[in-house]
């Protein structure tokens, strides 16, 4: 067949639509055959098609990534302080608010091209090389030059390097975790499949990226590259649009509001003395500087990139490695979490949890492969050594088994089939030793297990030369191979309806099932026939195995669910598994699950209805799971979404914040979000939330904290021109003032620990303001108290005769002082500071304080500091006139806050953030 019809032929039928075709119908549009492709066709579809890789994406220079971090509103405001510095001649000042701003770019550089490094941790889960047949001949090719229609063949351990059709195949299982989400490997076979089947049902298909985890096959490649489904994800991911956090847009909005202000402010005061008070403009112009330079808070970015570093720090102490720093605060404020299911509120370990024999029903504890947990019965645990069964079961479940469990970095690591990893563990959990086994009956021979017999049968022979068959597979196969059965009375005759009915108990709970069996076999046998394994076999049990939810992932959804938010369960795995996993959490109220097919019936409309209600999602592709992301978002919800998969990278990067497992999880998921979580635990993101909401009360107090400075300093400005008076703080010594405090006591609050009740609030609305009214009027409060403490002084001593430095060192020092006093009022919003721990309670604060006032009293009496910024000695009358000012300011903050509890009704142990 020519080029040109097998396009037109590709056309015709898309990708999407290769899991409808017969193998026959297949190759033929493909112009393909078993002897694989001729080396003059291969260049020809190479020209078409294209290398099999991945698209690099574009990048943007160096030098336009570094300079659109200065686009921001509130880097425009330390640039305008910078400038009006510089105009000032206080170069020292221009260069440390200019440094504020080149580190600030640099931290957001270095953040930069997230999508970018996910496409490249996509591009890496491609196969390298493959083994293909062209021209009638087996050769080992570079994965790149494959083409649609060239025949590759797969096996154990190898990776699928490129979308494939498979033709011919011996029992091929493929682990596609990473794409679908399915908890174990799926089991291949060249039978096409419905139209409608979603990825995860399209068992003739094996998708690039995918691992061959058992087995060998034959298989047309049907698709290359960007038109490969882990390309198409790419693709998806490349145009998923990254949201600002709500924190970014809060300091954004907050920073425009601030600058107008500010600018408004200095317009004012600039007409006010030029047209009011008469002023020379040069004056006036000057003036109106000093205006601004009193209102920009220099230290706020610095501040708040501080106060978010350090939540970074303790989020990865509790194994939340943060990737993105404004995602910090941002995971306090989620409404939703939407959660993967395997690996993340599973451990994608498979776990035997039922053990059902002919008179018993032991269940078994633990999660994953490690063998840590035991067996009860009748809801009470019970010893493996008190029943024979248990031990007899344990052991033919070591022993007909071709998987190994081993430690690894005090890990349990599977090598082998997940289902053969779950009988090891339960083997182990009954104390037997697989050495020990192994040597007492060692393997004889072996019939592998195959799709079309669906089970394993292993031979063997002790010391003295007795032959034991076991067997194990499907429950319905083995019981047709079974006449008896085993009892603590002995052999009995075969119960089938028992045994039914056991294995729909099991379906029901959204288990997977798996029956073992015994057989005799004459001592001189050392070689197992079909016809030996075919009847009269013993049953021995049925188990019932599932990946299991984790322990501490139930008490997080709990903890999640009492904070007001809601989690919902995405997955690509079967609605019922979905459903009792889901129950098991907490998740769903044990209602059937929405699966894919069901989502893609709706438009955008109808889904942002029923994500309000539905919180079980099964069969899902990446693509639902992106739009569940967007429905939930256009409903007002701040998302987080949890994956490990490349599957979920769109989704994890659309999310407002996206965590990625560190431990299973893969680097394009770990690419593509905000936080790692370290040890790939459910859990930790409820504890990261915490964090999250005691970051943003951090920042809050922060800002309160500070602003009351620039507030009162710019008022005193105010003053100043309106009462015609002399200024009585210079511009030099408000830029002192902002730098000292901000850089020692604002950052001391960035270290307060949670409050009692942070994980009892609800969630903040995404579109409230950084600045309440409340916080407002506190900040305008103080900022009123402090203008009115230094202006007095500062005419008081005026009145009494002392210099024009004298009266400004000591209006600086009133406002140092009491910033001193109202940072422990700042440390309880609501709570009064009067007490041992208000005073006492940070020792980060006692720390800064000590800091600044040693730094205050170089300014005071220290040579070079007072010729650089006008300040003189004072006495020791003029400092207890100082600290008494900074005493009543706190007070008067204090009975403000009681009358504020008195107001509102709160009691003092409630809340402190509002």
């Amino acid at each position: 067949m020519n080029q040109s019809v097998a396009n037109q032929k590709q056309t015709a039928f898309p990708e999407a639509a290769w899991h409808t075709q017969s193998v026959e119908m297949t190759m033929d549009l493909l112009g393909t055959s078993s002897l694989g492709l001729a080396d003059t066709e291969v260049l020809n579809r190479q020209k078409t098609y294209g290398p099999n890789r991945l698209t690099p994406p574009k990048r943007r220079g160096a030098l336009i990534r570094f300079l659109l971090q200065f686009h921001n509103m509130l880097i425009y405001v330390l640039l305008v302080s910078a400038t009006i510095t510089g105009i000032m001649g206080h170069l020292v000042d221009t260069g440390v608010i200019l440094g504020v701003v080149v580190i600030n770019a640099i931290i957001g550089y270095l953040q930069e091209g997230k999508a970018e490094s996910a496409l490249n941790a996509i591009r890496n889960m491609l196969s390298e090389h493959a083994t293909v047949i062209r021209n009638g001949e087996r050769e080992i090719i570079l994965s790149e030059s494959l083409v649609p229609g060239d025949v590759v063949v797969i096996a154990s351990g190898d990776k699928v390097p490129a979308d494939v059709r498979i033709i011919e195949s011996r029992n091929l299982r493929v682990d596609e975790s990473a794409l679908t989400g399915e908890s174990v490997p799926v089991e291949k076979s060249t039978a096409p499949v419905a139209t409608e089947a979603s990825l995860g049902d399209r068992t003739c298909l094996a998708f690039s990226g995918s691992l061959v985890s058992y087995g060998f096959a034959t298989c047309v490649v049907v698709a290359t590259g960007d038109r490969s489904e882990i390309g198409r994800i790419g693709n998806m991911l490349a145009n998923v649009e990254q949201l600002s956090t709500p924190l970014l847009n809060q300091v954004a909005d907050f920073g425009r509001k601030l600058t107008y202000a500010i600018l408004a402010f200095s317009v004012f005061t600039f007409v006010i003395g030029s047209v009011w008070r008469g002023y020379a403009m040069k004056d006036m112009f000057m003036m109106a500087v000093a205006l601004a330079v009193a209102a920009i808070p220099e230290g706020l970015p610095a501040l708040m990139t501080i106060t978010l570093a350090l939540g970074v720090q303790r989020m990865a102490r509790q194994n939340a490695i943060v990737r993105r720093l404004p995602s910090v605060e941002t995971l306090g404020s989620v409404t939703v979490i939407c959660s993967d299911k395997t690996g993340t509120l599973t451990k994608n370990e498979m776990t035997v949890q039922m053990a059902v024999t002919a008179d018993k029903v032991f269940s078994v504890s633990g999660v994953g492969y490690a063998p840590e947990g035991g067996f009860r019965l009748n809801e009470e645990n019970v010893s493996h050594h008190n029943h024979p069964e248990l031990m007899e079961i344990s052991r033919a479940a070591l022993l007909c088994n071709d998987a190994r469990l081993h430690q690894k970095d005090e890990r349990w690591v599977l090598d082998g089939d997940p289902t053969e990893g779950a009988l090891l563990s339960m083997a182990l959990k009954a104390g037997i030793d697989p050495i020990a086994e192994h040597g007492a009956l060692p393997r004889s021979d072996v019939i592998p297990f195959e799709s079309e017999y669906r089970f394993m049968a292993t031979l063997h022979h002790d010391h003295h030369g007795a032959g034991i068959i076991y067997v194990k597979g499907a429950p319905e196969r083995l019981l047709d191979m079974c006449s008896m059965q085993n009892s603590t009375n002995g052999e009995q005759p075969l119960d089938r309806p028992y045994w039914e009915q056991r294995i729909q108990e099991a379906a029901g709970a959204g288990q997977r099932t798996l029956a073992i069996a015994a057989g005799k076999i004459d001592s001189s046998r050392h070689q197992l026939q079909f016809s030996d394994v075919e009847q009269n076999l013993t049953l021995l049990a049925l188990f019932g195995i599932i990946d299991p939810p984790r322990e501490e992932a139930i008490a997080a959804v709990q903890k999640c669910h009492a904070a007001g938010i809601n989690v919902k369960m995405i997955t690509g795995d079967h609605a019922e598994t979905a459903r009792v996993i889901g129950e098991r959490l907490g998740i769903g109220n044990g209602k059937p699950a929405l699966i894919g097919s069901q989502l893609e019936q709706m438009d955008d409309r109808e889904l942002s209805e029923v994500v309000r209600n539905v919180d079980v999602f099964a069969r899902a592709s990446p693509e639902h799971k992106l739009r569940l992301v967007q429905a939930l978002q256009a409903n007002g919800d701040i998302t987080a979404m949890t994956g490990d998969g490349v599957n979920d990278a769109p989704a994890l990067k659309r999310a407002d914040v996206g965590l990625a497992m560190g431990l299973k999880g893969t680097e394009a998921a770990k690419e593509a979000s905000e936080i790692v979580l370290a040890d790939d635990n459910f859990a930790t993101i409820a504890s990261a939330v915490e964090e999250g909401r005691t970051i943003y009360d951090n920042l809050k107090k922060s800002i309160l904290f500070i602003l009351p400075t620039n507030g009162g300093e710019s008022l005193i400005v105010i003053a100043a021109i309106i009462f015609d008076l002399i200024l009585p703080i210079t511009s030099v010594q408000i830029l002192w003032i902002n730098m000292a405090t901000s850089v020692t006591l604002g950052i001391a609050l960035g270290f307060e620990t949670s409050e009692g009740d942070v994980m009892q609030r609800p969630p903040r609305a995404s579109d409230d303001p950084l600045l309440s009214a409340f916080l407002g009027w506190r900040i305008l409060f103080v900022s009123i108290l402090m203008m009115l403490g230094a202006l007095g002084l500062f005419l008081w001593e005026l009145d009494r005769g002392s210099s024009v430095e004298s009266a400004r060192t000591i209006a600086v020092s009133v406002v140092i002082v009491a910033e001193i006093f109202y940072l422990f009022s700042c440390r309880h919003l609501y709570r009064s500071s009067l007490s041992i721990e208000g005073i006492f309670g940070n020792r980060f604060v006692l720390g800064a304080i000590g800091t600044l006032i040693v730094m205050q009293l170089l300014f005071t009496y220290a040579p070079f500091m007072q010729n650089l910024f006008g300040s003189t000695a004072l006495n020791a009358g003029q400092w207890l006139e100082v600290v008494g000012v900074g005493a009543l300011i706190f007070l008067a903050t204090e009975a403000e806050k009681a009358m504020q509890r008195w107001r509102l009704g709160r009691k003092p142990q409630l809340r402190q953030t509002p």
